[in-house]
């Protein structure tokens, strides 16, 4: 017995230890010329047999016909294959827990409902074994975002290649986020509505969050302080619009209490989830609030809506000119995250608009769009080569992907336990 609890140790240490050859690559040294390929530039510009190049990390050119390559740069033809670029995974808890049954893996919340000067990238840990699963699938860049409580604390964007979370640390901070609490019992649960003392709950626990905005309005409004409030502190950018408010809720009548409190206090809001956010796009419009859609292979809300609703969500928002992206929440799940989009496309959007909403619009909604989200000159080398379209599981292969500039390493434990195994049962 002791030989053989040995020896399972001893294949459960090699097979962790696997992965810790796959480290965060150097820095790019050489100029990169790609040619011959298919660019999705993401703004829903396609050019086709076109050539990228990029230096020092930065796209320097991008088109048909561009000059000769230098003497000195590295060209890769790519011949038939797709360039895009890198995915950005919105609302994740990546890097915050490993294994969701196990307490001791998990840091994404703390104790109390209001904890806005807690900083999810902190505890973002760059040795997590479920990172390199996204960038196989073309993730680079993900929103590490905290969870439990009414306001959890504040979320930062993430490069999928780091050492460290300073090194891992793309946009810090950039947003707060408010889960707020729901006036309905949804469809895809068992049992009947709310009753009235549940809401009347809910109500009070809002109210809670505007009196602590009201205060910490106030707060910062004043020059000097007495004695230092770190919650207030935390939330002072939301105030001046340098940060986002992302209010996780999906009913109409939590929507409008969120339009509600972006009016009170002239916050940039975002709806995180907007599962009913088809019925109030004109307000949504009119108000400037974008939308992060979460997990749409799922059953609709309210048991009247049609079984599709969440396929066709992305495309209603797309029709009214609502600035929406794509998510699909939790942090393994998120490896999933381009065939969402290729579901949102075979439901009224094109494949580019389908593109864009795992790009360039989670940029623009992230804050990050001068910097990341479409191909084009003087924005950061995020790149993803795939063998087909990305958005499709049977011809996605990734071949190839960059992060500012630095070509990283796209094994992962999947593909290592596979490769073990196959090797095992002799298969070819």
């Amino acid at each position: 017995m002791k030989l053989v609890s040995t020896s399972i140790i001893l294949l459960a240490s090699l097979a962790a230890n696997a992965q810790e050859l796959i480290y965060p690559a150097s820095a790019q040294e050489k100029t990169i010329y790609l040619q011959h390929a298919t660019i999705h530039v993401g703004n829903g510009q396609v050019i086709e047999n076109g050539s990228l190049v990029f230096s020092n990390g930065k796209i320097t050119a991008v088109g048909s016909n561009l000059p000769a390559p230098a003497a000195d740069a590295k060209v890769l033809d790519l011949q038939g294959k797709h360039v895009y670029p890198g995915l950005i995974a919105p609302l994740t808890t990546l890097g915050l827990t490993e294994v969701e049954a196990v307490r001791s893996t998990n840091d994404f919340s703390e104790v109390g409902e209001i904890n806005p000067s807690v900083r999810s990238l902190v505890a973002y840990n760059t040795d997590s074994k479920v990172i390199n699963t996204l960038r196989s699938n073309g993730i680079l860049l993900a929103q590490v975002t905290p969870e439990g409580g009414m306001i959890p604390g504040s979320s930062s964007v993430v490069q999928l290649d780091a050492w460290n979370w300073e090194d891992a640390a793309y946009r810090t901070d950039g947003a707060i986020h408010f889960y707020m609490p729901s006036l309905l019992q949804p469809a895809n649960n068992p049992g009947r509505s709310i009753p009235d003392d549940k809401i009347k709950e809910s109500m009070d626990k809002l109210n809670q969050v505007r009196t602590f905005f009201r205060e910490a309005q106030a707060y910062n409004q004043e020059d000097k302080h007495a004695v230092i409030n770190l919650k207030f502190q935390a939330v002072h950018k939301l105030f001046t619009r340098e940060e986002k408010l992302f209010i996780h809720c999906d009913l109409v009548k939590e929507m409008l209490l969120a339009v509600d409190i972006a009016k009170e206090f002239g916050f940039d809001v975002v709806i995180a989830g907007g599962a009913d956010a088809w019925m109030i796009t004109d307000l949504l419009k009119q108000n400037n609030i974008a939308v992060v859609l979460k997990q749409a292979h799922s059953l609709p809300v309210m048991q009247d809506d049609d079984v599709d609703q969440p396929y066709k969500t992305a495309a209603q928002l797309q029709k009214a000119g609502v600035l929406f992206c794509l998510s699909n929440e939790g942090f393994w799940q998120q490896r999933n995250l381009p065939f969402e989009a290729g579901t949102a496309s075979t439901y009224g959007l094109s494949k580019e608009e389908a593109l864009s909403a795992v790009t360039l619009n989670t940029a623009r909604i992230l804050g990050i769009d001068k910097t990341t989200g479409s191909l084009e000159a003087g924005k950061d080398a995020n790149i993803t080569v795939s063998t087909g379209d990305i958005m499709d599981m049977r011809s996605s292969i990734i071949t190839q992907a960059f992060i500012q500039g630095r070509e990283v390493n796209l094994d992962n434990k999947h593909k290592q336990l596979y490769e073990r195994y196959k090797h095992k049962y002799g298969l070819k």
